[in-house]
């Protein structure tokens, strides 16, 4: 039994590529659960921070930028004096890095839990084993909230991001979007080999239909999102830029969203919005969304034997993982899941 009336601040440091950042949530959900009393508290990057306005559970985000290529000692010293601060209690560090665990060290934070990895001797204190034998990603992550040598539960608690309706009514009055049913598109990913190739196809066929398509990304889908735009006409907007806020809301007001798999789609899935993921070399066991999918789309592994590879390039089949999904077959799953959805047009 957990003491009640510990009410010590806990700090996550969670894995900062967006998809990973929103499946942290579910770590903050358990630590919730475990101590209902005991604030948390997550370190984010400027590019993830607007998502922790949208996630219950988290009392506040520690806007943070540290290089990922470099140690960048003055700005570890520089957080620790930042963490040291506000007091916490126990900090769980998630990514097995060295760099990870030097900021929580440095502050001095009593518990510092986290897997062995890197020699971080010194630097973890509360050290979690077997991870390996872990199965996905998830597992890894929200073990660590659990007590030490706990089961798995049968299902973690899902993701979950909530936006205000006032907010994502406001977001379409200053994009001077309508109320028309939009599907939002997600076309880019990190790692090329997970782009589905035949959004521009798709924009035109769903604009043929009646729709509007939004396309949703950072600055490095403009080009892409152009080209969508080319091949769809004036009902294809581009809402690619460098606010991730924008993106969430996109996601939010959209009836359905489609996406690679992406930071979008776990955004998505976690809005409650019904999400298409497409996947190729990766795995949807290992990597979508606890939440669920509207729809799983992937190419029958009986044709390919080698999906998924996990790879970042394709040395076997010439992508036809998917190349071979077709934009006609994606566009007549989104108008089943539009149709089951009851096709939200506005919120």
């Amino acid at each position: 039994m957990e003491d009640p009336a510990d009410t010590r601040p806990i700090l996550i440091i969670p894995y900062m590529w967006i998809g990973d950042f929103v499946r942290g949530h579910t770590v903050v959900r358990v630590l919730n659960e475990r101590w209902p009393n005991r604030p948390v508290d997550l370190l984010t990057t400027p590019l993830c921070a607007p998502l922790v306005d949208y996630m219950p559970g988290v009392r506040q985000g520690i806007t943070w930028d540290l290089p990922r290529s470099r140690l960048a000692v003055n700005r570890q010293f520089g957080l620790a004096k930042l963490l040291r601060e506000r007091n916490y209690g126990t900090a769980l560090v998630l990514p097995r890095t060295w760099k990870a665990a030097i900021a929580p060290a440095l502050a001095g934070i009593p518990e510092r839990v986290g897997f062995v990895g890197e020699a971080r001797f010194g630097l973890i204190n509360r050290w979690r084993w077997g991870e390996k034998r872990l199965p996905r990603f998830i597992d890894k992550n929200a073990s660590l909230a659990q007590p030490d040598g706990a089961p798995l539960p049968p299902e973690w608690p899902v993701p979950q991001l909530r936006v205000p309706p006032g907010e994502v009514a406001r977001w379409r009055q200053a994009n001077g979007l309508t109320g028309v049913t939009a599907v939002a598109l997600g076309p880019g990913s990190v790692g090329a080999s997970k782009r589905w190739t035949y959004y521009p196809e798709a924009a035109r066929q769903f604009v043929e239909k009646g729709l509007e398509v939004w396309v949703v990304g950072g600055p490095g889908e403009k080009a892409m999102a152009q080209e969508i735009v080319a091949a769809g006409g004036p009902r294809v907007r581009d809402l690619t830029g460098n606010d991730l806020r924008n993106g969430v809301l996109a996601m939010a007001a959209a009836g359905v969203a489609i996406s690679n798999d992406s930071g979008l789609m776990h955004i998505a899935a976690a809005l409650g919005t019904p999400t298409m993921g497409i996947f190729g070399p990766t795995s949807p066991y290992l990597w979508a969304p606890l939440n669920g999918l509207a729809a799983t789309v992937v190419q029958d592994k009986s044709i390919l034997s080698c999906q998924p590879c996990q790879s970042t390039i394709c040395r076997m089949n010439d992508h036809r993982c998917m190349r071979d999904i077709a934009a006609s077959d994606v566009v007549a799953i989104a108008q089943r899941v539009l149709s089951e959805s009851g096709a939200r047009a506005t919120t």
